[in-house]
């Protein structure tokens, strides 16, 4: 995997979050990839398990932005440093994140994806520096 590939597989699985795309989405997993979503609990297997997680996402998160701060290649493991936000629903909140997640490829699409995340959340009517605690 060379670095511009693994860029803009971060890159599409961003847009696959902002626009809750479920078939961008399974595209870029194997039939029987493994989605840790918590590392705490099994993970989410196949691409029904997938899909239906990130439709029940769709169900909460508005808004979503997604950008990539930075990664790394290591054989075919891409390592990615990444920022979100999105509007939670039905709350109206703004939810800030940073994650870092581990993309386990074989033959170009995801076998293995851990996430580790911290979000933030700004209550709706609140603004200014810091009003989030971050």
């Amino acid at each position: 995997m060379d670095y511009a590939t693994a860029g803009d597989l971060v890159a599409t699985f961003g847009r696959a979050w902002e626009t809750f795309d479920g078939d961008l989405v399974v595209s870029l997993f194997t039939e029987t990839a493994e989605y840790h979503e918590d590392p705490f609990e099994p993970p989410l297997i196949g691409h029904n398990a997938i899909r239906a997680y990130w439709l029940d996402a769709a169900k909460s998160q508005d808004q979503v932005e997604f950008t990539t701060e930075r990664h790394w290649v290591s054989g075919d493991t891409i390592l990615a440093a990444c920022h979100a936000s999105y509007v939670e629903r039905p709350s109206g909140d703004r939810v800030r994140m940073k994650a870092f997640f581990t993309f386990e490829m074989e033959n170009g699409r995801i076998r293995r994806f851990r996430e580790w995340w911290h979000g933030r959340r700004t209550p709706v009517g609140r603004t200014g520096e810091g009003s989030d605690g971050g």
